[in-house]
């Protein structure tokens, strides 16, 4: 059996900067808040809980005094910032340039007057959307799909951007649609703020999983990317399992493979693809030693 890690999966540069912000922090001082998962990956999670990372809710943020706290790459929206001024919180500001980037341009296209309809196509709930929602006062309306666009207000002068790391087809299917259904005098503008680099692994996956006979998905079970790049596996090749640590392989999803293939999402590090690895030579009865 040949058994291959995709070297284009694990994590994209906005998760690579937080995690290393904590990883500077933690061997200073020992310990440090972060808002939220700073990535949606539970044994990465787990590995910077025992260096000693605290996650805390927004809850807890508004009753800290003083403290330093890890904000992921995610972003924040301005009720943060505020609260930290406040309460004379340090931040550690990790959110992702292309997220910051796709903040201000919100912000920016808000302020406009007349003041536009803001659509977000996201992840109801998705910290990065909660972000962006935050650029308008909670005014944004967000849609996760075409049939939710059907239902906007299309006499309304629009503007549409998308969560990062959506996928580029869906954004585009909706962008046409408005395109199309737009009530004139009302005007539509669309902003393609997906993120390229995460956008650019699709083709990368996808020709991945179509060369081995299993592919093992790993990823945490709370990341969207890591949905979506699954199931563009999936489609290419149906004997593809998603799994968030090494043991939840299963050895007949590999009996009878000849090469398996290991990826992963962009929140997915690479010494749990290496675990995941070591798992399938095991259950194969082979020597990890060249695989």
């Amino acid at each position: 059996m040949q058994i291959e890690i995709d070297e284009g999966s694990g994590f994209c540069f906005g998760v690579t900067t937080a995690i290393s912000k904590a990883e500077e922090e933690l061997a200073r001082e020992g310990s440090l808040y972060c808002l939220g998962d700073i990535v949606h990956n539970g044994s990465e999670c787990e590995r910077l809980r025992r260096m000693g990372l605290v996650t805390i809710d927004h809850n807890t943020f508004g009753r800290l005094e003083g403290s330093k706290v890890l904000l992921r790459a995610h972003g924040e929206p301005p009720a943060t910032y505020e609260t930290a001024r406040r309460r004379g919180i340090r931040l550690i500001d990790a959110t992702c340039p292309v997220v910051l980037g796709l903040q201000r341009r919100i912000a920016k296209v808000y302020a406009e007057t007349p003041r536009p309809q803001i659509v977000i196509y996201g992840k109801r709930g998705h910290a990065e959307v909660l972000g962006l929602v935050g650029q308008t006062c909670g005014e944004a309306v967000v849609i996760e799909n075409l049939e939710e666009a059907r239902r906007i207000d299309l006499t309304r002068s629009t503007c549409l951007f998308s969560q990062t790391t959506k996928p580029l087809e869906g954004f585009r299917e909706v962008a046409s649609y408005l395109t199309q259904a737009i009530v004139a005098p009302a005007t539509f503008r669309s902003f393609d703020t997906i993120c390229r680099r995460v956008a650019g692994r699709l083709p990368g996956v996808e020709a991945f999983a179509a060369r081995h006979d299993a592919v093992i998905f790993v990823c945490g079970l709370k990341s969207s990317n890591g949905r979506v790049l699954f199931e563009a596996c999936r489609k290419r090749n149906p004997h593809t399992y998603m799994v968030d640590n090494a043991e939840a392989i299963r050895p007949e999803w590999i009996r009878d493979a000849r090469t398996v293939g290991i990826c992963g999402a962009t929140s997915t590090p690479k010494w749990l693809m290496e675990d995941c690895r070591e798992r399938v030579s095991r259950l194969a009865g082979l020597s990890s030693e060249g695989k």
